[in-house]
This record gives structure tokens, C-alpha cells and sequence, in this order.
């Protein structure tokens, strides 16, 4: 219908003969790039579906991942709607991430271009049909090719509450409102933030110490139902139990490639526990030969606080300079604390200990006392791999108090 406009349009400008065909191009071009800049009307035979994708080896394919597929054999389109698009040329990447300011794109390219990578990476995909009228077709079609304007493709990224998965659940409700109904009853029970990510991680990983470590308080709260779908695999558990105007939003579901689960490959020697049982072994025996001789290792004492002060500093930035939501409140400050970066330069040129030193130290176990219970009341849960990182603190603070009254 469109189309017979405009070539009406065309007819009657070349019948009344325009002379200035520059005229007539124009013409033609903004009515061209009004009709064409719409989203095809889609026929009885198209699908939209929920694609998702198996975890992977790297740190960013850990979770899994989901897209939208929209297919209509009659019109020649299969296409595949992803919102986990990022670029590490952009400027001020690794900067902007730190701040919390990522940028995530949504991209469109062939159902065919999308599975090869997985293909290759051995991963397998899975699909859900969703159970939508035509118009629904269409108007999911329509957002997205809305969404997919330059002007309206790029949003900020947040692992936990706007990723890829997430914007699943967002999108349905968007669309469709109080019609579409999230079931929860299929969970256990409601987990926290922390406990999703770490049924993905092993808890005794570097990778998994690092996000434990940059994780505030906030993640230790319970997800909602529909919050549990910032992870694809919940994501696709939870379009099996989610309803559209009463019936099942799943049509059917298929298995597009078939490969077996990644599992993750861990060499106990490799690991954070390891290396911090190293530490603390390290440090008492340093500390006993540092007894016995009534000396004090001055450049372990500068290591030990040097470090844990940058780390701490690097937290306190996180949680006051960044825009993450799950990094506020983070109470790993209270052992790594950031002013140890300052006593460590203050101890480490003189053998013997500042007369401030020993409350200092005092305050410093007390902090690491607090940080005990706020672990037993659950107001922030630590990674248990730094146990031994705070005996290893003890054991110097608890050293150094004792030999500044030598």
C-alpha cells in the first residue's frame, strides 16, 4: 500500500513534468527514507524467539549470554538482536569501566554471522519461540528496529541489574505491561546477587576473588524474581515459567547446536587460597625468627601495609568516586584500609616503632573484628579466600604492638 503511495507520488510529478529533476529527486528520497526506515511489516509465518547462548572460558562469557532472534522465511529475514555489544577500542575503555560508565551497544547482524562464533567456540544454543500473535510480532520488530537507531542503540551497562540478560524481562514488560506475569515458584528460593554470580564462579578463583573483593554490600540483598534474569540461563529458566494474558509465553523450544557444558578447570597451586596460605606461612615463620632475634622485617611490614592500602584506596574510590551499583558500602575497606598505604612509609625507614603505632594497630584489629561480624549477620558476605589474609595481618599488627614495647 505504501509502496503504490509513493509511486503515485512519483507518477504525478513526472505527468505535470517538472522540469527540475533535482526536485523530483529529493522528492523522492525523503519519501524513500520514510518508507524505508520502517520496520517491515512481518507475515503469519515469522517467529521471534529468545536465543541462549552457553557459558564460555574468558571472564565476560562466564554467565552465558542471551539475544533476540526475529525470523520470517516469506520476507527473507533472520536476524538476531544483541545487546551485549561492546567495543575495547573505545576511547577511555578500561577508564570507563572502572567508573562504571560502560557503554553497551545493541547490534543486528544475520542469525548465521551470530552462531558461527559459537560454533567455533564449541558452545552450545538454545531456543525458546515465543507464542505471539502477529501483531505482537510486529511490535516487538518495531522496538527493536527503533532501538537499533544510531541515536537510540547505545545504553549504560550494569552487570547485575542492565546487561543483556536483564533487558530480556525489561522489554517483556515494556511491551506487553501487566499481561506478562513472572512466575518465581520454580526458584528454590530467592537468592542474593553474591550467591547468583558464585554458581557461576568458583568461589576459590582469582577472577572470583577479584569481583568478591570490588562487591559491596548491595549485592548481598535478595534479588527479585524478575532480577534473577540478569543471568541468561535464569533468563530462559524463567521464560518457561513467565505467562502472557494467561498461557504460557514459550511456544516451543529447540536446541540449535548441541555441545556439552564448559566446565571450569582449577589447579589448586594457581589459586588465591593457595597463595594467601603461602603468605601466612611465610609471614609466621619471618615472624618468629623476628622473635627470636628481637628484630622486626621492616620491608614485610611496608609490603603487607602498602599493599592492602592501595587496595583499600582502590575500593573507596569504587565505592564513592564510581557509578557502579554493586560496589558501594563496601566493607572490605575495614581490613584492607586505605591510610595503611601512609603508616607503611612511616614505619619502614626506622627499626623503631612511632609511639602511635601500637593504637593504630589496636584500631586496625578492632576494624578487622567488625568486618567478623558484619560477616556473621550477613550485612556483607567476604570471600572466605581472604581468611587468610587477615591472620596474616593479625600475626604482623599483633608483632609489630609487641615490639614497639622492646
Amino acid at each position: 500500500m505504501v509502496a503504490r503511495v509513493v509511486f503515485i507520488l512519483i507518477f504525478v510529478l513526472i505527468k505535470y513534468r517538472m522540469r527540475r529533476k533535482l526536485h523530483l529527486l529529493f522528492f523522492c528520497f525523503i519519501i524513500g527514507k520514510f518508507v524505508f526506515s520502517q520496520a517491515p511489516q512481518l507475515t503469519e509465518n515469522a517467529k521471534v524467539s529468545l536465543l541462549t547462548c552457553a557459558a564460555g572460558d574468558e571472564l565476560y562469557y562466564a554467565f552465558g549470554h542471551s539475544a533476540f532472534r526475529v525470523q520470517d522465511p516469506a520476507l527473507g529475514i533472520d536476524v538476531v538482536y544483541n545487546y551485549g555489544t561492546f567495543d575495547f577500542n573505545q576511547p577511555n575503555f578500561y577508564l570507563n569501566f572502572t567508573k562504571g560508565r560502560m557503554i553497551y551497544s545493541l547490534s543486528r547482524r544475520s542469525f548465521e554471522a551470530f552462531l558461527y562464533e559459537y560454533e567455533l567456540e564449541k558452545r552450545w544454543v538454545k531456543e525458546q519461540i515465543l507464542d505471539l500473535n502477529l501483531q505482537q510480532r510486529n511490535q516487538l520488530l518495531a522496538f527493536f528496529e527503533e532501538n537499533y537507531l544510531p541515536e537510540n542503540r547505545d545504553y549504560l551497562y550494569d552487570p547485575l541489574l542492565n546487561n543483556c540478560s536483564s533487558i530480556t524481562g525489561d522489554i517483556l514488560k515494556e511491551q506487553f505491561g501487566e499481561a506478562i506475569v513472572f512466575d518465581g515458584s520454580y526458584l528454590e528460593k530467592q537468592y542474593t546477587f553474591r550467591q547468583l554470580v558464585r554458581q557461576f564462579m568458583d568461589v576459590n578463583t582469582w577472577s572470583m576473588f577479584g569481583i568478591d573483593l570490588a562487591f559491596g554490600s548491595p549485592v548481598d540483598r535478595k534479588a527479585t524474581v524478575q532480577e534473577h534474569m540478569f543471568l541468561p540461563y535464569y533468563a530462559m529458566e524463567q521464560l518457561r515459567h513467565t505467562t502472557l494474558n494467561g498461557k504460557p509465553l514459550v511456544k516451543r523450544e529447540r536446541t540449535i547446536l548441541d555441545y556439552s557444558e564448559h566446565l571450569q578447570q582449577s589447579f589448586f597451586p594457581l589459586s588465591p587460597l593457595f597463595w594467601f596460605l603461602m603468605l601466612m606461612a611465610f609471614t609466621a615463620i619471618i615472624t618468629y625468627f623476628d622473635y627470636k632475634h628481637k628484630t622486626r622485617s621492616r620491608w614485610l611490614d611496608f609490603s603487607l601495609l602498602f599493599i592492602t592500602g592501595v587496595a583499600g584506596t582502590f575500593l573507596f574510590l569504587l565505592w564513592v568516586a564510581a557509578d557502579h551499583t554493586s560496589t558501594p558500602y563496601n566493607f572490605n575497606i575495614l581490613w584492607a584500609f586505605p591510610t595503611n598505604a601512609i603508616v607503611a612509609f612511616a614505619l619502614v625507614f626506622q627499626d623503631k616503632v612511632p609511639q602511635w603505632a601500637p593504637k593504630y594497630f589496636w584500631a586496625a584489629l578492632g576494624l578487622m573484628g567488625i568486618v567478623l561480624l558484619l560477616w556473621i549477620i550477613k550485612v556483607q558476605i567476604f570471600s572466605p579466600v581472604v581468611i587468610p589474609l587477615l591472620l596474616t595481618l593479625a600475626i604482623r599488627y599483633l608483632y609489630i604492638i609487641r615490639y614497639s614495647k622492646l
